[in-house]
């Protein structure tokens, strides 16, 4: 069995799906935008600054862009999964994670209101991407796995608990 049993086996709920193309897309993202500025610093490749009319286009512009675009998208409650095409949810969780990565990556920028990237105040867009990371891979890990460690708190074990109940009950259900 290849990978596509291997998804179909455990990303076929659509909020489980969301959130695996979500980190997907966050981690790619993140990856490629540090890898092309440490190329544009470096002066290697065919990468160069994006600017228009002699100012500085920074690449938490386009993340912004990107979640202001999904956020419209899903007050409207397109994309979500539910009664949504399929493509459309993965679209938007995909173009939420590449958003967020964009947006997270400059998060210094935010809170100086100067470009620090290279300097020691920029570590704080890492340490942002960091926690940001870990908690949307958290529930892409799932909880019934961090639950079955013992490393989820009571209350959030008891709903793990209880929706895997439910889910069991389904399916003894649908199997009569």
């Amino acid at each position: 069995m290849g990978y596509k049993g291997l998804y179909a086996r455990h990303l076929t709920e659509p909020r489980k799906e969301r959130a695996f193309l979500s980190a997907v897309g966050f981690t790619s993202a993140f990856a490629v935008a540090r890898g092309i500025t440490h190329a544009i610093r470096a002066g290697v490749g065919p990468f160069e600054n994006i600017s228009a009319g002699g100012r500085h286009i920074h690449h938490s512009t386009f993340g912004i862009f990107g979640l202001l675009g999904v956020g419209y998208l899903w007050t409207y409650r397109f994309g979500l999964g539910m009664k949504s095409p399929e493509w459309a949810s993965r679209v938007t969780a995909t173009t939420y994670g590449i958003a967020s990565a964009l947006t997270l990556d400059e998060f210094a920028l935010w809170l100086d209101l100067q470009d620090d990237y290279w300097d020691k105040q920029g570590r704080k867009s890492i340490d942002a991407v960091a926690i940001f990371a870990g908690v949307l891979t958290m529930g892409v890990a799932g909880r019934g796995a961090l639950d079955e460690l013992g490393l989820l708190p009571e209350f959030i074990s008891r709903g793990v608990r209880r929706e895997h109940g439910q889910h069991d009950r389904a399916a003894r259900d649908d199997a009569r």
